[in-house]
């Protein structure tokens, strides 16, 4: 065996074993696991993973990619729930001082004197109002917090309803898969 012979055999096995190109296949990107057991190329199982993805989807009437989007809305929504409950909760000590100012000035008008009661009015509206935008604040974030845990519980379900789908797809086609 000449060396331009092994050379040649090196090149061939060599373009046989060819480097990641770097890009994900589909099942990778759902975090799905799939060995080609009959020996399938990796265009092969590129157009495999690709006809059990658009199965799975009719199947199952879940588009992962979709879920996912959806997921993240609903988490942005949740904070930005929370983001306006911590607001309005300095906003109500606010209106409560003025208001309680009002009262005060008017019971310490009867009792002779305006400015002692509207002071005290205010201090007394200020803290009764914080203390229940505070309240409201706090079930609000509870439950921004609640429907977003409900969210990505039902999150994880439809993506693994979808998973079992695509695996089956792809076991069907002679692949190992693992997710």
């Amino acid at each position: 065996m000449t060396a331009a012979s092994v050379l040649s055999g090196v090149q061939a096995q060599t373009a046989l074993i060819s480097p990641p190109s770097g890009t994900k296949t589909l099942a990778a990107t759902l975090k799905v696991y799939a060995f080609p057991g009959a020996g399938q190329a990796a265009a092969q199982q590129a157009q495999d993973e690709t006809e059990c993805y658009n199965w799975a989807q009719q199947e199952t009437g879940i588009d992962p990619f979709h879920v996912a989007n959806q997921a993240a809305a609903q988490q942005q929504q949740a904070a930005q729930q929370m983001q306006q409950a911590q607001a309005s909760t300095s906003g109500s000590a606010v209106k409560g001082a003025v208001g309680g100012a009002a009262g005060g000035a008017i019971i310490g008008a009867i009792a002779g004197n305006a400015g002692k009661g509207a002071a005290i009015g205010a201090g007394v509206g200020a803290i009764g109002n914080r203390a229940r935008a505070e309240s409201q604040a706090k079930q609000a974030t509870q439950q921004a917090a609640a429907q977003s845990q409900a969210a990505a519980h039902t999150s994880a379900a439809q993506m693994t309803e979808f998973k079992k789908a695509f695996a089956a797809c792809l076991e069907a086609k002679k692949y190992t898969v693992k997710y």
